[in-house]
């Protein structure tokens, strides 16, 4: 069994008020290593282990839809700020085997809950397991949550019933081929919940899908880029982000705001990181399209509201239309997939001429995504890549044509 090792600190705070004066103790805990667990999709975990290298974070060890990380307490508010492709951030509290409920019980109860979960926090317990013993979910949720409350009562020295009113710690108990990891999930609200969607269509695109499509291409800000399917805007407004280099996180909250041991002066620190590296004065060159009117009014509601309004030109039109002006361009799209037999047909021709469009515009690079399983034929070229991706339940293919240099 993994157990992390801290240190804890008080701190003391003084207040005056009507000449009586009285302290404020607040427990600090300061730890010199936590393990950090960044869940994303299948297929995009590998993006996200580059996001933590490129913000400096070594030993990153990319497994399957999760990104597993040594950091520490001060990381939790960077990593939730910056992670553009994530679901979520989680801390390992511990892991270990567990084939029978008593070894789950006993070895849940070891690990010092109390040194993250406040006295009065509240704690609920989510769970999933896959080829174990241990098979029943609800059971296993059960027997962690009576663990971690034997454990709390017994380090806070109460008697009765925890009271559960004050921050919200969501304890999750994943057990795999009889190994159980034991995490708190310190984001609250997935990652993809940016804060921007004030409108949207009848299949969105995650924001941290839509980011990591912009990330797999070499655009960063330098050259023309258009969604010539943009639906509510979402690639647009996240080439917005990624060109102006601002944190997606920059305009949400998060569960871990409110935990004793991640200080405020972290979540301070962190925006005033993001604040700084911001280059709102970069120049983009950003264009989302669609043939719907409805739509290209939802993603300018969306733009607007993610700050970025100016900054994006949206214009209704049909893919067909579309001709570009510059060299060296970038089109990246998750159009329509054709799902329902009535719309095959029309998307097959759609695709067709878009294939016959871009030939006559060498130097563009054109990623699209779609689970159209003829794609590249009814496109009429064969992509320079292709990766298997998941849009939802959906399984889908990210087609790649490099341009010309």
């Amino acid at each position: 069994m993994e157990v992390f090792s801290l240190r804890l600190q008080f701190s003391r705070r003084m207040k005056v008020e009507w000449g009586t004066i009285y302290f404020e103790y607040k427990d600090v805990i300061s730890m010199d290593k936590i393990t950090l667990i960044a869940t994303a999709a299948m297929g995009l975990e590998g993006i996200v282990g580059q996001e933590l290298r490129d913000l400096g974070y070594e030993n990153v060890k990319v497994e399957n839809s999760r990104a597993v990380f040594e950091a520490r307490p001060s990381d939790i508010p960077r990593v939730n700020l910056w992670l553009r492709s994530a679901d979520r951030v989680k801390l390992l509290v511990g892991k270990f085997n567990a084939y029978s409920f008593d070894e789950l019980f006993e070895n849940t109860k070891a690990l010092p809950w109390e040194q993250f979960i406040s006295e009065d926090g509240e704690f609920p317990v989510i769970g999933k397991s896959k080829k174990s013993k241990l098979y029943s979910v609800p059971d296993c949720q059960a027997i962690v949550k009576k663990a971690i409350v034997e454990r709390m009562k017994q380090k806070y020295g109460i008697a009765d019933r925890l009271e559960e009113t004050g921050a919200f710690y969501r304890v999750e108990v994943d057990i795999n081929k009889d190994e159980a990891w034991l995490t708190l999930d310190t984001s609250g609200s997935g990652l993809h919940k940016r804060g921007y969607r004030v409108g949207q269509g009848e299949a969105p695109l995650k924001e941290t899908l839509a980011a990591a499509l912009i990330q797999v291409t070499n655009w960063r800000g330098d050259a023309p880029f258009v969604d010539l399917f943009c639906g509510s805007g979402t690639i647009p407004i996240e080439a917005a982000l990624i060109g102006q280099n601002i944190a997606p996180g920059f305009n949400r909250e998060f569960a871990s705001e409110n935990w004793s041991f991640v200080s405020d002066r972290y979540w301070d620190a962190a925006f005033e990181e993001a604040e700084d590296k911001a280059q709102y004065d970069h120049p983009v060159n950003i264009q989302g399209m669609d043939i719907d009117p409805k739509m290209i009014e939802i993603s300018k509601a969306n733009a607007m509201e993610a700050g970025l309004g100016e900054l994006i030109l949206f214009k209704q039109m049909q893919a067909r239309d579309f001709k570009p002006v510059e060299k060296g361009g970038y089109l990246v799209s998750n159009p329509p997939y054709g799902e329902r037999i009535g719309d095959r047909k029309e998307v097959e021709k759609t695709y067709r001429q878009l294939g016959g469009t871009m030939k006559d515009f060498p130097t563009w690079s054109v990623y699209i995504l779609t689970a159209h399983p003829q794609f590249e034929k009814v496109y009429g070229t064969e992509a320079t890549k292709k990766r298997k991706l998941f849009n939802g339940f959906i399984e889908t293919n990210y087609y790649q044509f490099f341009g010309r240099k």
